[in-house]
């Protein structure tokens, strides 16, 4: 085995921040195998991009060039064919992401590297890629062994794995020339369109207060909204709370909504289905409130509260009020 590839994506001046999950998780994965691990950026004037990897990788492997300023899979994938020809690297890391779904299919079949996308996990195994993907709505995790193969590719599921932070020790750079020759004409660039922001966007918020259905109605909401400004963190919610309308969708933790990763996650009334759990459970601190005790979420709780909500929020809520 040679090295890992750790394919960074960046956007409108910014990395962002699923590349260092990924770095975190190529860093383990490498020093399970006795290998290398290695940032791969592609890009125009991205001199700081790669000041800023080398305190998080030993090296990174740098293109520059005018026609890599902004995304292409025409692009990309000539230059990481050319790199993967020269390297031979034995896994290629991307995000699944609108850029690596993009991406990923074609070039593993022009590689012919074995794919496995929306991981949650992956390991090797005699020399062999192993991954678990979560299936069936979040209710299966599915491990899936891979043919053999020199390189394999994989695409990692935002928000799962913990970012590799910043060392005293830092990395080389290495460039490399690219490739390209000229723009590509059958795929071009436009424009960014950015989606409207209807609200917080909860997987930045470092506290979270979640409600579930557990909380009876949206009367209560109120109650919950100000416990989460005393603690100075935001409300987010499960599935059925945004089936029922008590909030907006871009409030949902869950397989169908966001992962969020906060230093606390306070559970409400949420019973802790897996579509759920799968979402939330890199939170640093878990507390869980909720009258039944069998209720799944104390499964992965750091700490939990068989009670009424109602019992318990009064009490936090000054609690927190004479703290501030």
């Amino acid at each position: 085995m040679s090295e890992i590839f750790i394919l960074i994506e960046h956007r409108q001046g910014k990395i962002r921040d699923i590349s260092y999950e990924m770095l975190g998780l190529g860093e383990q994965l490498a020093n399970q195998q006795g290998i290398p691990f290695t940032a791969v950026l592609l890009g125009h004037d991205v001199k700081d991009f790669a000041e800023d990897l080398t305190t998080r990788a030993p090296k990174v492997l740098v293109v520059e060039d005018e026609n890599l300023k902004n995304f292409n899979s025409v692009s990309y994938q000539n230059t990481l064919s050319s790199l993967i020809s020269k390297y031979q690297p034995s896994l290629l890391i991307m995000a699944h992401s609108a850029f690596g779904m993009d991406l990923a299919p074609s070039l593993s079949i022009e590689k012919d590297s074995p794919l496995v996308t929306d991981c949650i996990g992956l390991s090797f195994e005699d020399g062999k890629l192993k991954a678990i993907r979560s299936i069936y709505g979040g209710k299966v995790n599915a491990s899936i062994g891979l043919r053999e193969s020199k390189g394999y590719i994989a695409t990692i599921r935002p928000g799962v794995f913990t970012p590799k932070m910043p060392g005293e020790k830092k990395g080389r750079i290495v460039m490399e020339s690219s490739p390209l020759q000229g723009a590509v004409d059958i795929k071009k660039f436009i424009e960014y369109i950015e989606a409207p922001i209807t609200g917080e966007d909860i997987t930045q918020a470092e506290i979270l207060v979640s409600v579930g259905q557990g909380i009876g109605g949206p009367e209560h909401i109120p109650l919950f909204e100000e416990l989460a400004k005393n603690l100075g963190g935001t409300i987010s919610c499960s599935r059925p709370v945004v089936d029922r309308n008590w909030l907006p969708k871009e409030r949902q933790v869950g397989i169908s909504g966001k992962t969020v990763k906060p230093k606390i996650y306070l559970a409400i009334g949420i019973s802790g289905a897996f579509q759920h759990v799968t979402a939330m459970q890199g939170s640093d601190t878990i507390i869980a409130i909720n009258k039944d005790p069998r209720a799944p979420i104390f499964g992965v709780a750091d700490y939990g509260i068989v009670d009424d909500f109602q019992n318990v929020i009064p009490v936090l809520k000054e609690k927190t009020k004479s703290l501030k």
